[in-house]
């Protein structure tokens, strides 16, 4: 099954995140809250924040930070109640975009989220109108010249539902998200080291764009993306 410059694409997204540190903390806060409130402080118990935390080690978060997150979640401290909202819409050559959000305050985020898809050339949809084109699902992604036999043989055994191997050679394990834990510790176990591993919603059928359009496709992203209520940012297009 071949791709597009899927490898160029995730490297970019990084990239951006990697720049801007202090929003990465801010929305893994958020993130930590969020999943400690719904299913408790035990890690063992709560595959959602194990996940968070995870994520936030990786970022470099301290671990008094952590605590604190957990603590304020689970009622130990007095903290905001947030809470998670998703927006759909259309960005450029009717690309799909999918924005979650954690807000204290539904009307602020989404008046900043439709002024930014309509000021960069995109349409705020309603709810499901682009989210049939996607897939919840844990996504491991290898850089190119990684073993596609050992990947496809590890992953599979582990209860991956997929190995995808792109054109730019890259290697895509996908998986359900129930699955996420048990191949992410085969890979790791095998010494495997993804550069990307998360549960994320990916698109069935990419849009690719090129020039000025994948420019203008950008910039909506990255405005949506610095929106202090933004989570997450999905969408469709192959940026080239």
């Amino acid at each position: 099954m071949a791709g597009h410059s899927k490898w160029a694409n995730i490297q970019h997204r990084k990239g951006r995140q990697d720049e801007k540190r202090g929003k990465v903390w801010t929305r893994l806060t958020r993130e930590i809250i969020v999943a400690a409130r719904q299913g408790g402080g035990d890690i063992a118990m709560n595959p959602r924040l194990r996940l968070a935390i995870e994520k936030a080690k990786g970022a470099n978060m301290p671990a008094d930070n952590i605590k604190r997150n957990v603590d304020k979640a689970t009622g130990n401290l007095d903290g905001v109640t947030y809470e998670e909202v998703r927006y759909e819409g259309y960005g450029i050559g009717g690309a799909a975009v999918i924005v979650d959000c954690m807000t204290d305050n539904r009307v602020r985020t989404v008046a900043e989220v439709r002024h930014a898809f309509s000021k960069h050339g995109g349409n705020l949809g309603t709810e499901g109108s682009v989210a049939f084109q996607f897939k919840h699902v844990g996504q491991f992604l290898f850089a190119p010249g990684v073993s596609e036999d050992k990947v496809m043989e590890v992953a599979l055994e582990a209860g991956a539902d997929d190995v995808v191997t792109h054109e730019d050679q890259s290697i895509e394990v996908l998986s359900s998200p129930t699955e996420f834990e048990a191949v992410q510790k085969a890979l790791e176990a095998a010494g495997l080291k993804p550069e990307v591993a998360e549960v994320t919603m990916r698109a069935d059928t990419p849009i690719e764009l090129t020039g000025e359009d994948a420019a203008r496709m950008q910039k909506l992203l990255d405005v949506l993306e610095d929106l202090d209520d933004t989570q997450d940012v999905f969408h469709n297009a192959e940026l080239n």
